[in-house]
């Protein structure tokens, strides 16, 4: 059985999509790699401070223990070699002290790793021309970081992974303190580690993948109606609350059409609930299509209860937009023999335009676009009334 078979009671939507298509490359499309990639970098930000801070005091206890335990001139140049590493990371922590900053994180990190592990590489070549016992494996502590503690993305961590590991060979190469088959030996180990961080790596970063679009998904699940995809009520009294505040700021009206189909019961007891899911899922498409701009929205309030609201608009072209509603839904022509207003399935809208001022935005908008609506259908239904 396929993992997301759950995916078919879904609607379409591009995180089910793709979901449903797989991402074994770990790759999304772009607009969703794009999103994906914002979110990894919000999600990451507090971690890859706390890290950076543990790595800098890590990388400090290993001053301590070189200063200790190499007692030969090339001590110093360890030392200089790490506190200017010291000095480099402290730069890059100041940097993202600050939110703002927070386009520099995936730049500051990648180099945060590459120059710890360059570091580290000529600070273990440094260190085996006075004891070739020096232990090498703390190169592969900085791999695993990038690994598994930094958040980068399996292609990032593995080059870095890969650069740390060639600077160690060059260093070594170049310092030529450590016999061939030693250092052929050390590089297999370090490798195979890196093999296993990278296997890690997939795994994690595809749960990371799939976390990312299940729960997009369930958010869109929980703000949209089912049948027709439109927003739904919860999610349109939470967004009306951010519209009128802005619509304030801007000194800009809000418009509310509230929209009724007519005699929809007569229409479900006349062709079967069947139909009558498939007519409101035709409507809402045709509320969807007039709620095209970015801060319009077309809701399903409930049964045959629609409402779009108008960001921007005034009295005029909302009540333009209620009638080419109208318009559209009569040239489907979607027949209603029991329908006493006329021989096809038509709708009553009501209309409320304010200029958004003081509290109670919503209710006021509702209740006057509800009085409107009330006028619409008491006077003959099929009609707008504003």
């Amino acid at each position: 059985m396929h993992p997301h078979a759950w995916l078919d009671d879904v609607r379409s939507s591009p995180y089910a999509d793709q979901l449903a298509a797989g991402f074994r490359l770990l790759r999304f499309s772009r607009p969703l790699e794009r999103e994906y990639r914002d979110y990894l970098r919000e999600d990451t930000f507090g971690l890859k401070r706390v890290v950076l801070a543990v790595g800098m005091l890590v990388w400090l206890a290993f001053a301590a223990f070189d200063f200790v335990l190499i007692k030969a001139p090339e001590v110093w140049w360890i030392l200089a070699v790490r506190f200017a590493v010291l000095l480099l990371l402290g730069l890059f922590g100041a940097l993202l002290i600050q939110r703002k900053n927070i386009h520099l994180l995936q730049p500051l990190s990648l180099a945060s790793l590459l120059v710890l592990g360059a570091a580290a590489a000529l600070v273990v070549g440094i260190a085996h021309r006075v004891d070739p016992s020096y232990p090498y494996e703390g190169l592969l502590l900085i791999c695993m970081a990038a690994y598994f503690l930094v958040g980068l993305r399996l292609i990032q961590a593995l080059s870095c992974s890969l650069l740390v590991l060639l600077a160690y060979v060059g260093v070594e190469s170049w310092v030529g303190s450590v016999p061939l088959p030693r250092l052929i030996n050390n590089t297999l180990f370090l490798l195979f580690g890196n093999l296993m961080g990278a296997v890690g790596c997939y795994l994690l970063e595809f749960k990371s993948r799939e976390h990312f679009l299940i729960s997009r998904l369930m958010r869109v699940l929980a703000d949209h109606d089912s049948l027709t995809g439109l927003h739904n009520r919860r999610s349109f009294n939470r967004q009306f609350e951010r519209l009128w505040r802005q619509a304030q700021r801007e000194h800009c009206s809000l418009a509310l059409l509230l929209c009724d189909v007519d005699h929809f019961k007569a229409y479900n007891d006349q062709y079967g609930h069947q139909a009558g899911d498939n007519v409101l899922q035709r409507i809402g498409s045709l509320l969807q299509d007039a709620a095209r701009r970015p801060l319009d929205m077309a809701v399903r309030l409930g049964g045959e209860e629609f409402a779009v609201l108008l960001y921007n608009i005034d009295e005029t072209q909302a009540r333009n937009h209620a009638e080419a509603l109208l318009q559209a839904l009569q040239a489907l022509n979607i027949e209603h023999v029991g329908s006493d207003t006329a021989s096809m399935l038509t709708m009553s809208i009501g209309i409320s335009c304010v200029q958004p001022s003081g509290t109670g935005a919503l209710a006021q908008l509702y209740e006057h676009a509800d009085r409107a609506l009330y006028e619409a259908k008491a006077f003959g239904r099929n009609q707008v009334v504003a």
